[in-house]
């Protein structure tokens, strides 16, 4: 009874292991708060100068 136990274990643990790998990732990388400052900046400066650019005319021949 032991044997089998201990066999039926390691099977369910391998079986645990191999559908963990298969299973979609949940947590999303790591973003340290350097990035997310400098990614912050970067959002503001394009909000900023996207309105100017929409705004200037542009005349075509």
């Amino acid at each position: 009874m032991n044997r089998r136990k201990k066999i039926k274990q390691l099977l369910e643990a391998h079986a645990k292991k191999a559908s963990a790998k298969k299973a979609p990732r949940k947590k999303s990388t790591y973003v340290s708060k350097a990035d997310r400052l400098k990614l912050a900046a970067e959002a503001t400066q394009d909000s900023i100068t996207a309105p100017e650019s929409r705004t200037a005319p542009t005349s075509e021949p």
